[in-house]
This record gives C-alpha cells, structure tokens and sequence, in this order.
C-alpha cells in the first residue's frame, strides 16, 4: 500500500508509491502508446480498463462503446481507495496510509483529438464530469481535496497519448493550495476584498497589457509573476470558491475560453506539451468562501526546472508575460468565439 510521509523541516508531504516504480529502470520514462498503436482508452477496448465509475451515454450498455466522456479508476494508482488512513508516528515523523482516489477522465471517443479540436459541447460534458465526481467524492470524509489535471504530451506526463485528465482525491491539502489559501486570507484580512477578484478586475481593465482573452464569464491573464514561459490563468469573472458550484451557463463559457486559449497556444507555440491543473477550494470550502476563487492553471513545457530552482525556489522565466500576452492575444485561430469575446 502507498503511503504519505510528511517532512518535519517543511511540513511538505510526499506520496510513496511503491506500486508504481519497483527498479532503477522503471524510473525511464517511454510513451506507452505511438500513433497507430493499441489505445485502451479508445472504444471497443473497455474491457482493458477497470470498470468504469462514470460515462456519459446515448443509451449503450456499461464498459461497452457508445460513450462521448467515460471516467475509470487509474490501473496504477497514486492512492489507494481502500482502508483506513491509521496517522501515527515513527519517532519524530509523522505518516500516515496513502488513502485517496485516482481517477481517469477520458475526454473523448476520438483518439486524435485536443482540446483545441474539440466542440464545445465536448469541452463543457468534460467540465461536468470534474463537477459529477467532485460531488460525489467530495462524501467521503477520509478526503481533503480534490485535483484535477492534464498532462499533454510525453513532456509534460503523459504515458498515454488518448486525450485524458486525472484526478486524485487526497487525505490532506497540499502545500502549494495552502499557500495560495493563506495568501488570500492574508489579503481579504487587510483589504475585505477577494485578492483573486482583485487580479481579475485589474486585468480586465488595464489597457490589455497581460490580459490574453475575455468572454461573459471569464477571463485569461498571463500571472504577473509567472514561473514558466506563457504561463496562463484563466478565472471566472463572479467570486466562487467551489468549482462544483459552477453554473451551467458559466460551463458554457469556460468550455469556450479552454478552447480559444489551448487553440491560441497550439498556433503561437507549435502544440506545445502542456499541463493543466484545477485549482478549486478544499473539500470543506465554506470556510474559505469569502477570500478564496477557483481557477485553471495553464503551463507550456518550454522550460526546464533546473538545479537553481531546485535549490532556492525561485524560478527564472526568459520571457515577460506581457510578450507573452500580446502575442497569444493577437494569435488568429479558427474557432468559432461567442460575442463578446476577445
């Protein structure tokens, strides 16, 4: 069974998986599937999944094609779903069973499709299975938070090249969501304002200059103080800690905002490798309702996190994110945009 380790300097806790990697080798990273090649994800190879937990259906049978977005367990978790989470000591550090979810969303039936190629309507049935297994996990009370991410391109993760996300439901908050909830408090203490709907109006109104795309319900910006090279944030115009509590008509919007940006990504930089993590509030949301606002991090794999980062946490981005901005900004993409949108 996997387990958590915390460590005692940083209190950062760590994930030993034991499952996943046994030898030296198998820390070589190979893309598991080449184009032509066997796909389990693809239809009429569900029986080399597990069984699934959700899909949506125009009425075809369980583990059977016919589906437009199925989710399954991930056949080599993270965490494991069974038992108890046993916190204990040895000695002076503190552990505890790796308990938690992981789980694949597969996006699409079609194999050679991105989110850039993708209806719309596509994008917003895969936003609504983060919502539908979010809720439903979101019950179980060994769990802390919820992540959901893609990995696209061997770079950036991925072993499989089927359009797909993950999530993995966790005992704890992670450091990095803790930071961004601290910070915001910090703020909403000093200002009673949302630090996050702070940004968004800011953005949205200073002459365009890191501001990437805008529609009814959302915005894109590159960060101000980026790590990476065209990194991207997208946030919902209205305050909302939750991603669960997302409107249907705002899933609307955000389906076509994810398509523009990746589409205008893909023309700037070539279809770069990329990852995209949801950033949403902890599972007990209510107390961070008033300071905390979810949102989508985007991230090219143009760079390397190397030994200075590594060593002092800083990180070196070779490009500002006004360049950055302008010119996905000014990409011309063929995708249909709603009124309204930039």
């Amino acid at each position: 069974m996997p387990e958590l380790r915390k460590d005692p300097v940083t209190g950062r806790w760590v994930i030993i998986a034991t499952d996943r990697a046994r030898r030296p080798s198998d820390f070589t990273r190979h893309t598991v599937v080449l184009k032509g090649g066997f796909c389990p994800f693809c239809p009429g190879n569900e029986s080399k999944t597990p069984p699934e937990i959700l899909a949506y259906r125009n009425g075809s049978e369980r583990d059977k094609p016919g589906w437009s977005v199925r989710v399954v367990p991930n056949k080599f978790p993270a965490l494991g779903i069974e038992g108890n989470l046993d916190r204990r000591a040895e000695g002076m550090y503190d552990r505890m069973n790796g308990i938690g979810a992981h789980e694949v969303i597969i996006e699409t039936p079609n194999h050679r499709q991105t989110l850039a190629d993708m209806a719309e309507k596509g994008i917003e049935d895969v936003l609504w299975a983060f919502r539908d297994r979010i809720v439903d996990l979101k019950q179980d009370r060994r769990f802390k938070y919820i992540l959901i991410f893609k990995n696209h391109g061997e770079p950036a993760g991925a072993t499989l090249e089927h359009p797909h996300c993950q999530l993995i439901a966790l005992p704890i908050v992670p450091r990095q969501v803790m930071e961004e909830l601290e910070g915001a408090n910090r703020y909403y203490k000093l200002k009673e304002r949302c630090i996050f709907c702070d940004i968004v109006h800011q953005e949205s109104s200073a002459e365009e200059a890191r501001l990437v795309a805008q529609n009814r319900g959302f915005v894109t910006i590159s960060p101000y103080a980026p790590r990476f090279p065209f990194e991207t944030c997208i946030l919902p115009t209205n305050h909302e800690a939750a991603f669960e509590n997302t409107s249907a008509a705002d899933f609307q919007n955000l389906a076509k905002m994810i398509r523009l940006v990746i589409a205008k990504m893909d023309a700037v930089l070539e279809r770069p490798a990329y990852n995209m993590v949801l950033h949403t509030a902890p599972l007990a949301w209510q107390e961070h309702a008033e300071y905390y606002h979810w949102h989508i991090e985007l991230i090219p794999k143009l760079t390397k996190v190397a030994g200075f980062e590594w060593g002092t946490g800083f990180y070196i981005n070779p490009t500002s994110p006004e360049e950055a901005a302008r010119y996905l900004r000014e990409a011309v993409v063929d995708v249909p945009e709603m009124a309204g949108t930039r």
